[in-house]
């Protein structure tokens, strides 16, 4: 597995985490999170699937296996997901630094982006009414321009 430091350290939390809960540490879990970490789009359980075959392909690791750990590593927050409801979910690992979405609902396509004036409209929004924000994700749906044509 090819690795940059920041994937080492992910991969740290992940083993620490697992110790910490008591768990058994497994290839598979690793592997899952390191095609997330590798990744440059959003991606589905059934494409990380389609990767590790590529990626892997002596590894072990069936799309059940998948399903479970990517809900494993939702679940102690070293990934994210946005719901297409009956579509499904696509993933991303959470090392980026705060983004938000326009999500296409035709195509699927998902933009990141970063507005300092929306973050700092909604810090103005909570201190108004006495809220303190721990954590929010905003998505935005609508048309691509690709498919607007």
């Amino acid at each position: 597995m090819k690795q940059n430091s920041d994937q080492e350290k992910i991969i740290e939390e992940l083993r620490r985490i697992v110790k910490q809960k008591g768990l058994k540490y497994t290839e598979q879990r690793e592997i899952i999170l390191s095609v997330l970490l590798q990744a440059d789009d959003h991606l589905t359980a059934e494409e990380i699937y389609n990767q590790i075959k590529k990626d892997y392909p002596d590894s072990n690791v069936g799309i059940a296996t998948v399903y479970r750990a990517l809900g494993f590593l939702e679940e102690i927050d070293l990934i994210a997901s946005i719901n297409f409801g009956a579509e499904g979910k696509k993933y991303e690992s959470n090392t980026k630094s705060h983004h938000d979405h326009l999500i296409c609902t035709e195509c699927g396509v998902i933009v990141e982006f970063v507005d300092d004036e929306i973050e700092k409209r909604q810090e103005k929004i909570a201190k108004a009414n006495k809220f303190k924000i721990t954590d929010h994700s905003m998505q935005l749906y609508g048309i691509c321009e690709k498919c607007q044509k």
